[in-house]
């Protein structure tokens, strides 16, 4: 078991899982980034075990074996931009097969307005300009409530740029985002930018750039306000959790 100090829950990140060197890094980057905001970071003797992350498919350690190496109150914050299948379904199975008895889940990280500035400033950086097709690409989901956070998600976007945006999927759905540029550029939209709800760079965010647009935005990646997103979903369920536990 790793020690934990006396009353303050872990934080375990939970993450999808890539087979891509840079979503990796990324995911780890993000950790540590969210360590220091909450005051731990790394220390002299190596990773601080009260900030772990874990990884639903792909990769490993998973939830549950995570869990399982801890001996005190954890929350389990999900990095993912939609509440789909993963969400709705992977975490709780893992989180009830670990036979941890003290863990709080918070809601995933998205959609949220801050990630909405953050996709705005990305496409921007990619070249759009006010007037220029704007596809709004997701992994996308056979959860109907995963496509829902999606729309939601879109129309953040879409106040932030004041220009409407296409919702496209790169996996799962449709329409695909090669039909959604297509359909664009036959409307008659001569400039076309393709904003990225993906959270790192991996296989999804490489088929944006065989799409066919005139820029791919970056991912949302490592920033400050996901930072600060992810750490607020820890302090409001680590108080709650803390308190469960003192009555």
């Amino acid at each position: 078991m790793s020690a934990s100090r006396p009353g303050e829950p872990a934080l375990v990140l939970v993450a999808h899982g890539t087979r891509s060197a840079r979503g990796v890094e990324m995911i780890a980057a993000l950790a540590d980034a969210v360590g220091a905001e909450l005051g731990r970071g790394m220390d002299t003797t190596g990773p601080n075990p009260l900030l772990r992350t874990a990884f639903v498919d792909v990769l490993g350690p998973t939830p549950s074996e995570v869990l399982r190496d801890l001996d005190g109150p954890a929350v389990l914050v999900p990095a993912f931009l939609a509440s789909g299948y993963h969400v709705y379904q992977d975490v709780p199975r893992e989180v009830a097969e670990s036979g941890h008895t003290a863990v709080a889940v918070t809601p995933a990280m998205g959609p949220d307005p801050a990630l909405a500035r953050i996709m705005a400033m990305r496409v921007r950086a990619a070249g759009w300009r006010p007037g220029d097709a704007v596809v709004f690409a997701a992994a996308g989901s056979s959860d109907s409530r995963a496509r829902q956070d999606v729309r939601r998600a879109a129309g953040m976007l879409a106040e932030q740029l004041a220009a409407p945006v296409r919702i496209a999927y790169v996996a799962t759905g449709a329409p695909r985002v090669p039909e959604v540029v297509a359909a664009l550029r036959e409307s008659g939209s001569r400039r076309v930018f393709i904003a990225s709800y993906l959270l790192a760079h991996g296989l999804f965010q490489q088929r944006l750039h065989d799409a066919g647009a005139d820029g791919v935005a970056e991912p949302i990646g490592v920033h400050p306000a996901v930072v600060r997103l992810i750490a607020a979903r820890y302090r409001t369920a680590a108080d709650e959790l803390v308190r469960a536990n003192v009555r």
